[in-house]
């Protein structure tokens, strides 16, 4: 149990928002029904998930990594569970280490339970007061088998990738026709996702130019997903016959979220880079009295 008030941030990613907690030495205690408090956007702070910033030598999970990465985005949904990686979540967490002076632009290792991810933060434009922050995803995991998923009475068959979570892409007519997406569209079989999937729908916009809802597992609808993002860039490059390791050649696509816009880059050695922008927007501290069960 927390006794002390806890120190807290917001930020977001194109309108992907979250709660960051600063913990460096891992001694917040952050039960699944605090992050859900903390989530809720009537009665607690508001926000997608939280990002528990702590040193990686401070966490079981991250010690591995300590060498390489300094610090651990211990990444929670908006429902208590947790999640192997949140691509729109580093770049936030990494503006929450820059803002508060414990890195500076330029590049930087962050470590989640998806692997170390290679952060890069560009220099402010001219005018402006932050840059845009890249992430190398990693390589896309392409499992195969043939996925489907429905809203409705429609059904849509999906390319299953994964970003180190599960994503389900399924390509439409008309964006509208994802529903309301406040709960987990169906799929099948049940056997491709046991733990749940991320659900996108994409429709095109342009030459190598996308939009996308997305229902993410454990948080509903949200503005932004930059996994997601990242996986159905490289589900359209597959489509479009544009696979970089078939090419040699980097692509691009920019992908339009509800939030903003991303610019998803896969290589040919299948490496995904995602850049897009950061903003916190406001900190504080939350009554310790609130976090006590029960409140």
């Amino acid at each position: 149990m927390n006794t002390s008030p806890i120190a807290f941030l917001k930020g977001h990613g194109t309108e992907n928002d979250f709660v960051i907690v600063p913990d460096p030495d891992n001694t917040v205690d952050l039960p699944a029904s605090l992050v859900a408090r903390l989530c809720d956007r009537r009665a607690g702070i508001g926000g997608d998930g939280v990002l528990h910033v702590v040193r990686s030598a401070a966490h079981p999970e991250a010690r591995p990594m300590a060498d390489v990465a300094e610090w651990f985005m211990d990444y929670r949904n908006a429902d208590g569970s947790i999640a192997e990686m949140c691509g729109n979540g580093v770049r936030v967490f990494a503006r929450y280490l820059q803002r508060a002076g414990l890195v500076g632009e330029g590049d930087l290792a962050v470590a989640t339970r998806g692997g170390v991810k290679r952060v890069h933060i560009a220099k402010a434009e001219s005018g402006g007061d932050t840059g845009d922050i890249t992430v190398s995803m990693g390589r896309a995991v392409l499992p195969g088998g043939d996925v489907k998923v429905s809203v409705g009475s429609r059904e849509w068959p999906a390319r299953n990738v994964n970003m180190g979570n599960p994503h389900a892409v399924a390509f439409v007519d008309d964006l509208e026709h994802a529903g309301d997406l406040l709960t987990a569209p169906p799929f099948s079989p049940a056997s491709a996702y046991p733990d749940g999937v991320n659900v996108e729908f994409v429709v095109d916009r342009g030459p190598r130019h996308v939009a996308m809802r997305v229902h993410e597992r454990g948080s509903g609808e949200t503005r932004s997903c930059g996994t997601g993002a990242c996986a159905v860039a490289v589900a359209a490059a597959r489509r479009d016959g544009a696979d970089p390791a078939v090419t040699g050649e980097p692509v691009a696509y920019t992908v339009d979220l509800p939030g903003g816009r991303l610019v998803i880059t896969e290589r040919p050695d299948g490496s995904v880079e995602m850049t897009g922008p950061a903003v916190i927007v406001a900190e504080g501290t939350i009554d310790a009295e609130w976090t006590a069960p029960g409140q």
